[in-house]
């Protein structure tokens, strides 16, 4: 057995990475942090959750996580690999959406250009019958297989059910139509259901790992926290979280509209059309909108942290978006100390991959205590 079997061996490495994302938090990264700064049984708390890797780091390491994420692609990977469906409820559902989508032809009829040159027609059809009729919301069922359609929704010709594309960002529709077309690349023609199947009976194979309780929910930050205190969950909570491990948007880089448009598109979002990018791209931008973003989250952050608690934050180098998130921590937590650890990017960054090759300054952890 070589050392990748080896890994995949235990069912916590088959499930901890589902969800392709931009800028993800390493899962050895929070595994560290949690298991130096909390004790088993303990809470921690993640208001920008992202993907859930804290959430399910404190799961596999027996404590008790609380996390809020505003992109629902995010919250999807989170909740799938937090309490996954069982196998064959989840199997026997692909299949009746595999049945419904032979009947999809006009759902895909007047979808734009980009989906049949980045789809084959009955993957195409299948999608589009899994956007129409997955209640991913509500069903925990739903909830992972929109979890599995997603990962594998776009990436590497093969690999993926798209032609090729990168896997964690989606790219702008005319600039992939045109790449496409001069390279003469065409979508894979294969049965969506076989290649889900295989890729769901692998992740299953090795069962599903042992979780504590993590509640994971859907929203902005500043409404999720503030509505949660006011019910008897919150005020039960209140005071006795110890930890406090996050990674706050950085101001000025690409946000989940801009990044995962496609993915989105599958849960049912609107198609985004090319003159909303530069729009959706700047979103985090304006600085006193970030200012006031992050300052409001830590406030209502810190009604739910013991008095000993630890924040540990990881946020951009670069000169604002540091200074800014330094500043706030500091004003929302007057009475700790602060301690800051760099994090310089030794090798080529995502944004790389993408056509921006700018040095990158890294990350740095602030830390209070």
């Amino acid at each position: 057995m070589n050392q990748t079997q080896g890994y995949y061996c235990h069912p916590q490495n088959r499930w901890k990475g589902i969800g392709p994302y931009y800028a993800m938090f390493p899962t050895n990264f929070a595994d560290e942090v949690i298991r130096k700064y909390t004790d088993i049984g303990e809470y921690i708390i993640d208001p920008f959750a992202g993907r859930g890797t804290s959430l399910f780091s404190a799961a596999v390491n027996d404590r008790i996580s609380i996390g809020v994420e505003l992109n629902p692609v995010g919250w999807i990977y989170s909740k799938a690999k937090l309490n996954p469906a069982k196998k064959d409820m989840v199997i026997n559902r692909l299949k009746v959406i595999g049945k419904l989508a032979k009947d999809c032809d006009r759902k895909i009829k007047d979808l734009p250009e980009f989906f049949h040159i980045c789809f084959d027609k009955e993957i195409l059809k299948f999608i589009s019958c899994a956007r129409a009729n997955l209640n991913w919301r509500r069903s925990r069922v739903d909830q992972t297989i929109a979890a599995i359609i997603l990962v594998y929704l776009h990436g590497k010709l093969g690999a993926s059910l798209s032609n090729q594309l990168r896997q964690t960002k989606s790219m702008a529709p005319q600039y992939a139509i045109k790449w496409w077309k001069d390279n003469k690349l065409k979508p894979i023609s294969i049965d969506p259901l076989d290649f889900l199947i295989e890729r769901i009976n692998w992740r299953y194979d090795k069962g599903i790992p042992e979780l504590t309780r993590s509640y994971s929910y859907l929203g902005d930050s500043r409404i999720v926290l503030n509505r949660l205190l006011k019910d008897n969950f919150g005020k039960n909570i209140s005071g006795k979280i110890k930890l406090l491990l996050t990674s706050p948007p950085y101001c000025g880089v690409t946000n989940y509209h801009y990044d995962q448009w496609l993915r989105l598109w599958l849960l049912g979002f609107p198609y985004v059309e090319e003159s909303s990018f530069a729009a959706s791209k700047n979103r985090y931008s304006n600085r006193k909108f970030y200012r006031k973003l992050l300052l409001r989250v830590f406030e209502l952050s810190s009604k739910w942290l013991s008095r000993d608690a630890i924040i540990y934050v990881r946020t951009d180098a670069r000169e604002f978006t540091f200074k800014t998130t330094k500043e706030i921590l500091r004003k929302t937590f007057p009475q700790k100390s602060l301690l800051t650890i760099r994090r310089p990017i030794n090798k080529p960054s995502q944004t790389a991959l993408f056509g921006d090759f700018e040095q990158k300054k890294g990350e740095i952890d602030i830390i209070l205590r």
